[in-house]
């Protein structure tokens, strides 16, 4: 006769589902080799840097960390609009600096009246306040073979190539292209 209640020291013994336990397996590594190649990919052709300075403000803010693509300028040449990463005259003590590009090897730059002449035409720009001090741009610059003309989008919070300090950029000193807004979180984005 069998007990409907009361207790059994009679351990049954559960049986475990194979399949789930595969495929949760399974789940974790494609997860660890997926997360693996991200951290080879990041190394090898980029790396992280925080935003100094509100100098490229609205683009980029104070505190914000980015991905910098170091790969991408071994194959093409910086163009007009791209945000690069540089170290000011090669200073590897320095801090990176970023700024867009304005003019790139063989062009002119002037600015007059607020406004950035490249090659003698204004630069049409959204949302980038007027140019306040001119600077060493206040007359025509050509810009020198395998050198580029940067300033910040916060034209009038910027050290850029206005300044005898920084002035055109050599290509050896540009280690990358900003590529990505990596921190913080609700900020994630492309960079354009």
């Amino acid at each position: 006769m069998r007990r409907a209640a009361g207790l059994s020291f009679y351990r049954r013994k559960k049986k475990i589902n194979t399949g789930i336990l595969k495929e949760i397996l399974i789940w974790a590594v494609e997860i660890l080799l997926t997360v693996a190649v991200t951290v080879i990919v990041v190394s090898l052709f980029g790396f992280r840097i925080s935003v100094v300075g509100s100098s490229m403000a609205p683009t980029l803010e104070n505190g914000e960390t980015i991905l910098v693509n170091r790969f991408v300028y071994h194959l093409l040449a910086p163009k007009q609009g791209d945000l690069v990463v540089f170290l000011p005259n090669g200073n590897e003590k320095s801090h990176y600096y970023i700024k867009r590009v304005v003019a790139v090897p063989g062009d002119t730059v002037q600015v007059k009246d607020g406004m950035i002449y490249v090659n003698g035409s204004p630069i049409e720009e959204e949302t980038v306040p007027a140019v306040e001090n001119a600077l060493s741009a206040e007359d025509e610059v050509t810009i020198g073979e395998d050198e580029y003309f940067v300033m910040g989008d916060n034209r009038s919070s910027s050290e850029d190539s206005r300044y005898a300090s920084i002035g055109n950029v050599k290509k050896e000193y540009i280690v990358g292209k900003a590529w990505m807004v990596a921190y913080p979180w609700k900020d994630l984005r492309l960079i354009k």
